[in-house]
């Protein structure tokens, strides 16, 4: 994992919080499942992390909460980016003792594990090839989506899973979108990313030369709507910006689009998607 593409200057995804239908069944699947730790924890709330420091990933369970709904814009799924491939071997191991239904593939840079929490929020758990061996090509880096080699992953280490690695972070995000057109102006001429993959129906943005930040799809349909409120899916995404004068260029690039930023430094992309602006 190189950390270049999140700590500062460069902005990056810190953290995410979902809802859940049962805070309780949700947090015996994130601790002993994955492997994350309590950081903070209220009768609605639990704030997970890896380091014992560093919130990953808030699970709520909302008032009135509702299943998760189907052709929606939203969370697609959220990707937990570990330092090595040892400690995605580990991981697998771990996850088939666990009896999770998994998918595998081969990004080119990145190999990657696909499941889902008991709600039915998409999750990845990836790894990242050595950004020497990523192929560009005006201003385009190559990805597809390949079979993994399973046997390789599996015999790449002895190591045993202990949970997160203290190292982990948020990789990327990967959102259900309305509109790719809009979708590509608001994150290009409002946030400043770089699209550095386009896919059939489906667009990868990056700051800084990484291979995605945030993905964005319209898999779901074009002309999705938002889910409600309260229904299992996201709440926000947190991007975090190395100081106050980024921030408010960002802010301004979004207003000159017509997006709204509230007072607290939140907006929504056009499909409903919340991102929180935040200088650390």
């Amino acid at each position: 994992m190189e950390k270049q593409f999140f700590q500062q200057p460069t902005i990056f995804v810190k953290d995410i919080s979902i809802n859940v239908t049962n805070l309780t069944q949700s947090l015996n699947f994130y601790q002993n499942v994955l492997g994350f730790h309590v950081l903070s924890q209220t009768n609605s709330k639990v704030v997970l992390t890896a380091d014992g420091e560093t919130p990953i990933l808030s699970i709520e369970q909302p008032d009135n909460v509702t299943p998760k709904e189907p052709r929606t814009t939203g969370l697609y799924h959220f990707a937990i980016l570990l330092p090595s491939r040892a400690d995605l071997s580990a991981f697998l191991k771990h996850i088939i003792q666990q009896g999770v239904q998994l998918g595998a593939s081969d990004h080119y840079v990145s190999e990657a594990l696909y499941f889902n929490d008991p709600d039915g929020n998409g999750i990845e758990v990836y790894r990242d090839r050595p950004s020497t061996e990523w192929n560009w090509k005006d201003g385009q880096v190559a990805m597809a989506t390949e079979p993994l080699d399973g046997d390789s992953l599996i015999n790449e280490s002895e190591k045993s899973w202990n949970g997160m690695p203290k190292e982990t972070v948020m990789g990327h995000i990967h959102l259900h979108v309305a509109d790719l057109k809009e979708t590509e102006n608001f994150y290009v001429n409002g946030l400043g990313m770089d699209i550095v993959t386009n896919y059939p129906g489906a667009l990868f943005a990056s700051y800084g030369g990484y291979h995605h930040h945030i993905g964005l799809n319209v898999w779901n349909g074009v002309g999705a709507k938002s889910p409600a409120e309260n229904s299992v899916g996201l709440n926000w995404l947190r991007l975090v910006i190395p100081n106050e004068t980024t921030r408010e260029k960002i802010i301004q690039q979004l207003q000159d689009i017509g997006a709204t930023v509230s007072n607290e430094n939140t907006v929504e992309d056009p499909a409903g998607n919340r991102i929180k602006l935040t200088v650390l």
